[in-house]
C-alpha cells in the first residue's frame, strides 16, 4: 500500500503528453510520406490519454479505500466523520500540496466542478498555509475567507503505513463554516464602548473677572466646539459637572479619533476670556478594561496623568498602558495656593504617624533632588520626626551640598549611602520621593515597595511609568522645580526659626538650577519661594559659590560647545565623545542657550552606564516629548535619558530620528504637510 500512495504523489504526465504531440506534428510537416507513422502516432497518444484518465481515476478509489483502511480500527462514528461528513474534507501532501482527495462539500465551497486530484492546494485555495498542520496545532490561528464565506480550519497529519518519514505526510484538513460567528464576533468587537473624559482644565484662571453673561457665552461657545468634536460618532455626550464631560462611543470610531489626532486640544484654543486667557482642555480616553466601570476608571486615570503633564493634551490608557497627544503649548501656571495647603496638611499628618521617615531623589541626584530631600528633612524635624536622605554619596552631583550639610552641627549626618542594604524600617515607616514619579529611576526604587507608605513630591511631567498607590501625590508641572514645592510645604509646616541657613541655602540651589538662575520656567510662585528662603537667611553668594565648577569641568564644556552643529533649523546638537560628568553634559546643553539663534539643544555623552543626553529648550520644541521617545522624561524645557547598549554615534542618529517625528507630528497636528 505504501509504494501504492507513493506513486500517486508522482508528477502530472501532462508535459509528457504535450511532447508527444508535438514530436507527432513534427514527423507529419517535415516528411511527405510521414503521415501514416504520424497517424499511428497520433493513435497511440490518444490510447495513453484515455488510458491515464482511466488509471487515475482508479488511484484516487484506492486512496479512498486506503483512507478507509487507516479507519478500519476507529468506530462508526469516526469513520462517517472522515468519508461521509457533511463538512468539507480535504486530503493533500505536505511534500508537494498537491491535493489527493476530496469530499462533495469541498468542491462546493470552493466552486469547483470536476474532480481536483493532483491539483495543488494554493491554486484551489490561493493564500492557504499547512505551517500551523505541520507545526502540530490542530486548529488554525485565524479563519480564512473562501468566496465570501469564512471557515475555521481543523485538521492533522499522518504517514504512510505508520512510517515516521515527514516525507511521506499526508495531511487532512476539515472546514468549518463560521461566517456569521465571526459576524456577531466582530461586531461584539466594534461595538465595545470607548469612555472620554473631557476636562476644562482652566475653568477658574479663564472666568476670572468676567461678568455673567459674558462667562455663560464663553462656555457655550465651549460646549458647542465639545459638541462639534463629539459629533458624527453616535456616541453619548454630557456635561456632568461644570468643567468635566463624560464621552461615550463605540469602538468602531476610535481609530478615527486618533487620525483626528484629537482636534478639540486646538479648536478649544480658539475661545478665549476677556483677559486674553486661551481655554484649554485635557482629554482622557479609557478602554479594555474588560467592563464598563474599568473603562471608566482608566479614564479618569487617564485625565489625571494629562493634568499631571500640564494639561492641553489628550491621553489613553488601555490594558498595555499609556498614550499621550498633543501637549505642545506653552505651559501656563496654573496653581493655585489652597492646593498647596491642602498637600500641607495632609503630608503633615503622614508624618505624625510615621514611626521613621527616609527620602530619596532620583539617581545621580541633582541640587534640586537633594534641596528638596533636605527640606523635607526639616519639615519631619519640626514635627519631631528623624529623617535621613537615601542618597548614593559616591555618584551624585551635588556633593557640594552634602558637605554642607554634614558641616551644620545643628542638622548632623542626614544621609544614609544608597548602597547600604541594611535601612531598617517597618510598616508605619514613611518613604518621600522627590523629583521624580518614576520607580526604576528613583535612587533605590526597589525599596518602594517595602514601604508601607509613600509621598511623592514632584514637578516632571508624569510619564507611563510612575510609582502606583502612593499615599500622597503632590505633582505640579507648572513649579520650577521640586525644591519650590518643598519650600511652599515649609511655608505652611514649619515656622520660620525652625529652618537653618544651610537648609535654606540647599533649596534655593536647586531653585537656582533647575530655573537657569530664574531664566525659565520661573513663574510668580517661583520668586515668593526664594524671597522667603531669602528672608530666612538664604545666601545668594554662598548658593553662587555652591554652583560653581572647576577648572576642568568648565573646559570640557566649552569643547562640546565648540563641537555642536545645527539641525533642522534652531536645534544644536553636540556629543562628547569622551566620558564626561552628567553635570557638565546639562551645563553644555544650557550654555549652547545662550548662543543666538539657537532655541534648542542636545548634547550626548558616552559613559560606563551608557549614553546619557541632556536637552534643553527656551520655546519651539518640547524637550520632553522628543526624549519620551527615547525612554527619558522630564518636563517642557529640561528633559533627559538615558541609553543602553548603544553606541554614541546610534544615540545621536536615534535622536535625530526622534527630533524628526516629533516635527512630523507637530506639523500634522497643526495642519501643515510634514
Amino acid at each position: 500500500m505504501n509504494k501504492k500512495l507513493i506513486g500517486m504523489l508522482q508528477p502530472s504526465m501532462r508535459l509528457y503528453f504535450i511532447l508527444l504531440i508535438v514530436f507527432a506534428v513534427c514527423t507529419l510537416f517535415f516528411g511527405k510520406d510521414n503521415w501514416p507513422l504520424a497517424a499511428a502516432e497520433i493513435a497511440v497518444i490518444a490510447l495513453l490519454l484515455v488510458y491515464t484518465r482511466y488509471s487515475s481515476r482508479k488511484r484516487a478509489e484506492e486512496l479512498l479505500h486506503y483512507i478507509e483502511h487507516v479507519a478500519s480500527d476507529m468506530d462508526t462514528a469516526a469513520k462517517s466523520t472522515l468519508t461521509v461528513t457533511p463538512l468539507p474534507v480535504v486530503v493533500f501532501s505536505s511534500v508537494t500540496g498537491n491535493i489527493l482527495w476530496s469530499n462533495r462539500r469541498f468542491l462546493e465551497i470552493t466552486g469547483e466542478r470536476e474532480h481536483i486530484f493532483e491539483i495543488s492546494i494554493n491554486d484551489v485555495l490561493p493564500g492557504f498555509s499547512a505551517g500551523w498542520l505541520i507545526e502540530g496545532a490542530e486548529r488554525a490561528p485565524s479563519p480564512m475567507e473562501i468566496r465570501g464565506r469564512k471557515y475555521s480550519m481543523f485538521g492533522g497529519t499522518f504517514n504512510l503505513g505508520g512510517e515516521a518519514d515527514s516525507s511521506d505526510r499526508f495531511v487532512i484538513t476539515y472546514f468549518v463554516d463560521v461566517t456569521e460567528f465571526e459576524s456577531v464576533r466582530e461586531e461584539y468587537g466594534l461595538s465595545r464602548p470607548v469612555f472620554a473624559i473631557i476636562l476644562l482644565d482652566n475653568y477658574d484662571e479663564l472666568l476670572h473677572g468676567m461678568v455673567e453673561k459674558d462667562k455663560s457665552a464663553l462656555l457655550s461657545a465651549i460646549d458647542d466646539k465639545i459638541s462639534v468634536w463629539a459629533g458624527g460618532r453616535s456616541g453619548y455626550l454630557c456635561k456632568y459637572d461644570r468643567d468635566r464631560y463624560l464621552h461615550i462611543f463605540e469602538w468602531r470610531h476610535y481609530d478615527s479619533v486618533i487620525r483626528d489626532k484629537f482636534s478639540l486640544l486646538a479648536s478649544a484654543r480658539e475661545c478665549a476670556g476677556t483677559a486674553g486667557i486661551r481655554a484649554s482642555v485635557s482629554i482622557g480616553v479609557g478602554f479594555g478594561g474588560g467592563s464598563p466601570e474599568a473603562d471608566y476608571t482608566f479614564a479618569s486615570e487617564a485625565v489625571e496623568m494629562a493634568l499631571s503633564r500640564g494639561g492641553d493634551q489628550a491621553v489613553v490608557k488601555n490594558g498595555q498602558g499609556f498614550e499621550f497627544f498633543g501637549g505642545r503649548s506653552a505651559e501656563v501656571e496654573k496653581r493655585t495656593r489652597v492646593k498647596t495647603r491642602v498637600m500641607a496638611n495632609a503630608f503633615g499628618r503622614l508624618l505624625d504617624d510615621a514611626s521613621s521617615v527616609y527620602v530619596m531623589g532620583h539617581k545621580n541626584a541633582d541640587m534640586d533632588a537633594l534641596g528638596a530631600a533636605v527640606g523635607v528633612c526639616c519639615i519631619a524635624r519640626s514635627r519631631g520626626k528623624k529623617a535621613r536622605v537615601i542618597i548614593d554619596l559616591d555618584r551624585n552631583m551635588a556633593g557640594m551640598i552634602v558637605s554642607l550639610i554634614r558641616e551644620s552641627e545643628s542638622i548632623g549626618d542626614i544621609f544614609v549611602n544608597a548602597r547600604d542594604t541594611s535601612i531598617e524600617r517597618d510598616a508605619e515607616s514613611l518613604l518621600v520621593v522627590v523629583d521624580t514619579s518614576r520607580p526604576e529611576e528613583a535612587e533605590r526604587g526597589d525599596l518602594i515597595p517595602a514601604f508601607g507608605r509613600v509621598v511623592v513630591i514632584d514637578h516632571h511631567r508624569r510619564a507611563a511609568t510612575y510609582i502606583e498607590g502612593a499615599a500622597l501625590n503632590f505633582y505640579e508641572p507648572y513649579a520650577s522645580s521640586a525644591s519650590e514645592l518643598v519650600t511652599e510645604l515649609i511655608q505652611h509646616l514649619v515656622e520660620q526659626r525652625d529652618v537653618h541657613k544651610q537648609e535654606a541655602e540647599a533649596l534655593l540651589a536647586g531653585i537656582v538650577l533647575d530655573t537657569k538662575s530664574f531664566s525659565i520656567r520661573t513663574g510668580s510662585r517661583t520668586f515668593d519661594a526664594a524671597a522667603f528662603l531669602r528672608r530666612i537667611g538664604a545666601d545668594t553668594v554662598s548658593v553662587k559659590r555652591l554652583m560653581q565648577s572647576d577648572f576642568a569641568a568648565a573646559m570640557a564644556r566649552y569643547e562640546i560647545v565648540r563641537g555642536a552643529r545645527m539641525y533642522r533649523g534652531a536645534i544644536a546638537i553636540a556629543a562628547s565623545q569622551g566620558a564626561v560628568d552628567r553635570v557638565v553634559i546639562a551645563q553644555a546643553a544650557d550654555e549652547l542657550l545662550n548662543i543666538a539663534g539657537v532655541q534648542t539643544s542636545f548634547v550626548a555623552s558616552q559613559n560606563e552606564g551608557g549614553v546619557f543626553i541632556s536637552g534643553r529648550g527656551i520655546g519651539g520644541v518640547n524637550v520632553q516629548l522628543v526624549l519620551e521617545k527615547l525612554g527619558g522624561g522630564g518636563n517642557q524645557s529640561t528633559a533627559g535619558a538615558q541609553m543602553r547598549d548603544v553606541s554614541l554615534e546610534g544615540a545621536v542618529s536615534l535622536l535625530k530620528d526622534a527630533i524628526d517625528k516629533y516635527i512630523s507630528e507637530a506639523e500634522s497636528e497643526s495642519g501643515k504637510e510634514p
